[in-house]
């Protein structure tokens, strides 16, 4: 039986996905994290996971970006997005970063049976309305290129520049010195192609579900 991950930070909704992947799928083992942190350490701990379940707007997420960093360092690990945001926008979005599908927290618990037992076979499901919305802009799988060049570390040193923190604060949420920090702003802003911690989250912003999102804290001398 298949090993599926659930990524949401709502208990009450993992509970009732939990219900319905267990009737769809009797005997699957399921795992589950609530925060993004816990989502990287549940896929490095789960190699042969079978599908995540990936809600949007989980804390850290930051739009795009964990699918865009989570297909890059696991490109093994089919992702289908599970959000109430069902924008057909939203959804084709998800699909050009690397979604294998997009499922909205409204379905029934029969379409959520299709879906998952389609992707689960290897093939792609979305509502017909993504299919039918624009691709994602150039720019944006320009940002999403850059941001999967980015080591772990790296990224999750992106993701607190996007939330405003600065240097000394990511360092102690870290457990690393200052200096470290710094080695890792040197690396990111060379990957990303920018010149300062402002351009770099201008850069990563293009992942977010909504413009002017993330804002950075002024620059640090990095």
């Amino acid at each position: 039986m298949p090993t599926l991950l659930i990524a949401d930070d709502h208990p009450l909704f993992r509970e009732a996905l939990r219900g319905a992947v267990a009737r769809v799928l009797p005997g699957a083992t399921l795992r589950e994290a609530d925060n993004v942190d816990r989502l990287y350490a549940l896929v490095e701990s789960e190699p042969d996971a079978d599908l995540l379940l990936l809600d949007l707007n989980m804390p850290g997420a930051q739009g795009f970006s964990a699918l865009v960093h989570l297909r890059a360092q696991h490109p093994e690990l089919p992702v289908v997005v599970v959000s109430a945001r069902e924008e057909p926008a939203v959804m084709r979005r998800a699909l050009d970063h690397g979604a294998m599908g997009f499922i909205p927290k409204s379905v029934d618990s029969a379409t959520l049976g299709q879906a998952l037992t389609q992707v689960l076979e290897g093939d792609r499901w979305a509502p017909a309305a993504a299919q039918g919305a624009p691709a994602a802009a150039a720019d944006e799988h320009d940002a999403a290129q850059r941001v999967a060049d980015l080591t772990p570390q790296q990224f999750r040193v992106l993701q607190m520049l996007g939330e405003g923190l600065l240097n000394k604060q990511i360092a102690w949420e870290l457990g690393v010195s200052e200096a470290t920090i710094k080695a890792h702003m040197t690396a990111i802003l060379r990957k990303l192609g920018a010149s300062n911690r402002t351009q770099a989250v201008l850069i990563a912003g293009k992942l977010a579900l909504e413009p002017g999102e993330l804002v950075p804290q002024p620059d640090e001398g990095d």
